[in-house]
């Protein structure tokens, strides 16, 4: 296991800084992710830790070792894109063993790793089958397969779900995270799906306008968010202005109140929306002429839109002012 490191590195593509002062050091087996909408220079730190783009300033290394004189087919990563890159006229079996070919393994060698790595992917069965016969994550899996095959230091992954439909999409997370924690390889995943990088991640750096707003565990940003932007962008949030400024809010951590005496605003019900486990429940406020939106457990309060109810939190819930 390797470490990686991103020291002080800034990109610009014309008047357009993509990132700006980048520190980011990537522990041995630790997985982290990206988070950040389009832009935010996520996808550009994956690419210039990868070779296919150079800094403009500061360093990338690996284990210690800077990889800026290294080309990006000598660097020793994996890497899975979007788009699965399967070479359509090979079946699974050679595309798993393109990379072993290039680097003139034996053929027993190649054989047995290639079987390793179906079996890992769960798709040993499939290794005759060409990329047009299998399913979105199936191909996905292939990717993932072909870029472990070459025992890289490094995984790289590029948005790699955001293709597929919802349910594909979990299975596949989980997929991720338990072939990574089997490996034991240490993983840059870039995506702008919070619901990706809280689950899987050991740390999450969430970022924006190329700089990194805060780094930490799931819990941590989620939580703790260490400015507004954090705190808007991982999850939902309520902005209820009061004398001391705007309060941010998760609408988990307010409670509604059928008794309109028992909370801090009073308001009206909106409308409510059915989640299975919870319900989230539209309130415009009294005094604010606001609309804040409550998660309230299943079962709890129906929310019929008109209802007059009190809304109350807990101090503690408090994110920013």
């Amino acid at each position: 296991m390797t470490s990686l490191e991103f020291s002080s590195v800034k990109k610009c593509f014309g008047p357009t800084v993509a990132l700006a002062d980048f520190d980011l050091t990537i522990a041995p087996g630790e997985f982290i992710s990206l988070l950040g909408p389009s832009g935010c220079g996520k996808t550009t730190a994956l690419r210039i830790a990868a070779g296919f783009e150079r800094a403009d300033a500061g360093t990338v290394s690996l284990g210690g070792h800077d990889l800026s004189p290294i080309p990006a087919h000598k660097r020793n990563m994996g890497m899975v894109f979007q788009s699965y890159s399967l070479f359509p006229n090979l079946d699974v079996r050679k595309n798993v063993a393109f990379g072993l070919k290039t680097r003139r393994l034996e053929s027993s060698v190649i054989a047995r790793r290639v079987d390793e790595m179906l079996e890992i992917v769960q798709l040993s069965g499939l290794g005759d089958r060409f990329p047009h016969q299998l399913s979105g994550g199936q191909q996905q899996r292939v990717a993932l397969a072909r870029a472990l095959a070459v025992r890289p230091e490094v995984l790289l992954l590029d948005e790699p779900m955001s293709a597929l439909d919802a349910r594909v999409r979990s299975t596949l997370r989980d997929e991720i995270k338990r072939i990574q924690r089997d490996t034991g390889v240490t993983t840059l995943f870039v995506t702008h799906d919070q619901d990706e990088a809280l689950a899987m991640s050991d740390r999450v750096g969430v970022m924006s306008e190329g700089r990194l707003e805060q780094v930490g565990s799931p819990h941590e940003v989620y939580q703790s968010p260490a400015s507004p932007f954090v705190a808007r962008f991982v999850g939902s949030i309520n902005e209820i202005p009061s004398e001391q400024g705007t309060i941010l809010v998760r609408p988990e951590a307010l409670t509604i109140h059928e008794n309109v005496h028992h909370g801090k605003w009073i308001g009206t019900v909106v409308a409510s929306t059915f989640q299975g486990p919870s319900t989230l429940v539209d309130v415009r406020l009294d005094t604010l002429d606001l609309l804040v939106r409550v998660h309230t457990p299943t079962g709890t309060y129906d929310g019929v839109a008109g209802s007059r109810v009190s809304i109350s939190m807990a101090g503690d819930h408090l994110l920013a002012v």
